[in-house]
């Protein structure tokens, strides 16, 4: 038997044909660890509220690889120096950027392991794929780090204008019908540019531009911050939180045995060592939507009703409103739950709560966009549009939230 062909084609509803160019990036997508973001959804708990959202963290990562090859074209043929060694390190990198995400993205963050953020893991896969791959994913890591000396390259990866928000923005409007938030990257991609080591964007690709932010701040508050995403979001966090609780007294509950390890440790970031790493790699959204489809059967209350929840689409009522939610309000509503279910306080608590969000869809503070102008000078996008409505966009806006179990509201007289 010959070499196998690691030279693909892969057709993507998006993009049409993408292009896997050299072997190693084939055997890194071959690699056990990426064909795992196979399993986990892109949008979460989106699907409950748009039925199309479920695709997956493996589909983007090869859609903003596949924009970054262009992007790269784009930038050579322009002038910009970039050796074949960057040019692969470049699209390891976006490729690899999100592989550390757990199953159901943030769910996991905030309940299973002790706040580890995804892109802590991300970088210990990339190590450990380092380790494998006998040190081929140096330079990837570099700039992933923002440690190599060409600025403009993380910007590539993560910026405010980057491969992964125009590959996300277009494939989460395409999958959930959302048309708001479909932009034009290949236009985009056509006015990038490289000045003085910093990304930047043509004049004419100005309104681009503002079209990609516009439709950043409508995805947000029509999809990512759905008030039923979000209160399923929440609804999961709370399962995975009691699971916990319930398996660090003594409690066994059916699961899988990577969930079982991460349910019967506290796993912060230091504790991530090549073992616990292996561990998380067998975890994705089938382990939890099983678990909590046998949950729904447990006799702790808790566990059992929010399980159902999820499993039933019969979700808490969540109520969004523009100022901070009066604690006397959650008192009295946790009061009257516990007086309606008989349950302590504190487990009363894992149906009544408030938070809040925030979306900003261009951040004044940080790196701005830069937009190169006919005469070379180069502006802030906000500065240099005549659109007024780019500077409310890069004001915050927080919502705040209250969740509370529908019957509350039935029974409002009781």
């Amino acid at each position: 038997m010959g070499e196998i062909n690691k030279l693909k084609i892969l057709n993507d509803p998006i993009y049409g044909f993408i292009t896997i160019t050299n072997p190693l990036i084939y055997d890194l997508i071959q690699h056990p660890y990426f064909q795992r973001l196979r399993r986990i959804s892109q949008m979460g708990m989106s699907y409950l509220v748009y039925p199309g959202a479920h695709h997956t963290r493996f589909h983007h990562a090869l859609g903003c690889m596949h924009i970054m090859q262009k992007t790269i074209q784009v930038l050579k043929f322009k002038g910009t120096d970039i050796s074949p060694e960057e040019e692969t390190a470049l699209n390891i990198a976006i490729l690899l950027h999100d592989i550390g995400h757990g199953p159901f993205s943030h769910a996991m963050e905030h309940s299973i392991a002790e706040d580890v953020h995804h892109e802590a893991i991300s970088l210990l896969f990339m190590d450990r794929l380092n380790e494998i791959f006998e040190g081929k994913l140096s330079l990837a890591i570099q700039i992933f780090k923002g440690e190599y000396h060409r600025h403009f390259m993380l910007q590539l990866i993560s910026s405010q204008l980057d491969m992964d928000r125009m590959d996300y923005l277009k494939r989460d409007s395409f999958y959930s019908g959302v048309a708001e938030g479909n932009i034009n990257s290949e236009r985009l991609i056509q006015m990038f540019d490289v000045q003085n080591d910093m990304l930047v964007i043509e004049e004419k690709g100005i309104y681009s531009v503002e079209k990609f932010l516009v439709a950043r701040r409508l995805m947000y508050w029509q999809a990512y911050l759905h008030k039923t995403s979000v209160a399923a979001e929440l609804i999961m966090t709370k399962i995975l939180k009691r699971a916990k609780e319930l398996t660090q007294v003594g409690i066994v509950l059916p699961a899988s045995e990577p969930l079982q390890f991460f349910m019967q440790n506290k796993v912060s970031l230091d504790d991530f060592n090549d073992d616990v790493l292996e561990k998380f790699s067998y975890l994705d959204d089938f382990d939890i939507i099983s678990a909590v489809k046998s949950w729904q059967f447990n006799e702790d209350f808790v566990l059992r009703e929010l399980s159902k929840m999820i499993i039933n689409r019969d979700l808490l009522k969540i109520r969004m409103q523009a100022e901070k939610v009066d604690k006397t309000e959650v008192k009295a509503l946790v009061k009257r739950y516990v007086e309606f279910s008989g349950l302590t306080e504190k487990e009363a608590e894992y149906f009544v709560f408030k938070g809040k969000i925030k979306n900003q869809a261009y951040n004044k503070t940080g790196e701005p966009i830069h937009i190169l102008k006919k005469d070379r000078t180069i502006e802030d996008v906000v500065d240099a549009s005549d659109q007024l409505n780019l500077k409310a966009l890069s004001k915050p806006v927080t919502k705040y939230y209250l969740c509370f179990p529908k019957v509350l509201l039935e029974k409002a007289a009781f």
